[in-house]
């Protein structure tokens, strides 16, 4: 998730159990603490891929965030210690901050690696957005109050504990969208008469009304949107990926090894300029993905060049009008959205934002 909503729930976590003792301090140390773990973006592992696949490696281990919390929690307690509550109370609450942060994130479509140092995938759950301002507005009215008007007051205190439970809630009901979507698109591939090698659904931008659906089929995929307020069967665009030429190009990359891994296959392969690029295309939405890489360079003759140092190809932000068609989309399936026209772009080189 994004950094301030990281920020605001270690604030209410750590509030919540420390609040009584720690003040305004509590929502200060857990919102710090809470923002730990990502920490780990200033490393730089060596090229594009490597910065994105070893983002939400180590620091969000569940191994390494339980021995950090055990370390962390006898250095407060040795230089800092508080005769007000137990070390065992300033473990739960260390514990807690960093766990609810790779927890949640493991929600998200990114990808956390919550059993490093263990080589199981990335665990991505998929049922939120990065940003979803129905989560995060609780935790941050709750943590601005308690910093306003202090977290002795019984009333400001409990707003912690509700705010995570009202935020949880909220969560979980996700997962009951993300069921609902991926029945609508069963439903949708039986229709058809598709058997696809794999699905994937995910939450659009900034909700949990709108869904986003995909099915993997061979050298092709399958793309479609779905709301909670859709009537009709869900419709569905085909859209090439071109796996067998692109896997065969790419097959001596170690990058592309590491994708195939991290995305668990999701990736579409397009020869644009005579580069073979690579998208994810779980993240973002139909014709904006963040995470596209070139990684090799094939000539004329098909001869391929594998590139050693790989860099993220740019991607601008989807334009206003697109985040609002998608607004009407979720409240209106008589508002259709294009995808395969979106998606175009994907077999296009970005225009830089100098040419604009």
């Amino acid at each position: 998730m994004d950094s301030i909503t990281q920020a605001v729930l270690g604030a209410s976590v750590q509030g919540a159990l420390l609040g009584r003792w720690q003040g305004r301090k509590a929502l200060l140390y857990g919102a710090a603490l809470g923002t730990l773990p990502d920490l780990d973006v200033v490393i730089d592992y060596g090229d594009a891929v490597a910065d994105m696949t070893y983002h939400r490696g180590f620091s969000h281990s569940l191994l390494v965030t339980a021995a950090a919390s055990v370390l962390l929690a006898w250095l407060v307690r040795r230089y800092r210690p508080h005769p007000g509550y137990s070390a065992m109370r300033l473990w739960l609450c260390i514990w807690l901050v960093l766990t609810t942060h790779i927890l949640l994130d493991a929600f998200t479509t990114y990808g956390t690696q919550l059993f490093w140092p263990l080589s199981t995938p990335p665990v991505a759950i998929s049922s939120i957005f990065i940003i979803d301002p129905l989560y995060t507005i609780p935790l941050l009215l709750a943590a601005l109050g308690g910093l306003l008007f202090g977290l002795h007051r019984t009333g400001w205190l409990r707003a912690q504990s509700v705010a995570l439970l009202l935020s949880s809630l909220y969560l979980g009901s996700t997962l009951i969208g993300q069921q609902m979507a991926g029945q609508r698109l069963e439903q949708a591939l039986a229709a058809r008469g598709i058997e696809a090698e794999s699905t994937f659904v995910a939450a659009t931008p900034f909700n949990t009304v709108l869904w986003r659906v995909m099915a993997v089929d061979g050298d092709d995929y399958y793309e479609g949107l779905v709301s909670w307020f859709d009537q009709r069967p869900m419709e569905l665009e085909r859209l090439p990926r071109r796996a067998s030429e692109g896997q065969q190009a790419l097959e001596q990359s170690p990058q592309h090894a590491r994708l195939r891994w991290f995305t668990n296959d999701l990736l579409r392969y397009d020869l644009i300029d005579g580069q073979w690029v690579v998208t994810d295309l779980r993240l973002g939405m139909p014709g904006y993905h963040p995470f596209r890489f070139a990684l090799a360079e094939q000539d004329e003759q098909g001869d391929v060049q594998l590139i050693s140092s790989v860099e993220q190809w740019p991607m601008g932000r989807p334009p206003l009008e697109d985040l609002l068609a998608l607004r009407d989309r979720a409240l209106s399936q008589d508002r259709p959205i294009a995808i395969g026209r979106l998606a175009g772009a994907l077999a296009r080189a970005p225009v830089s934002e100098s040419a604009d």
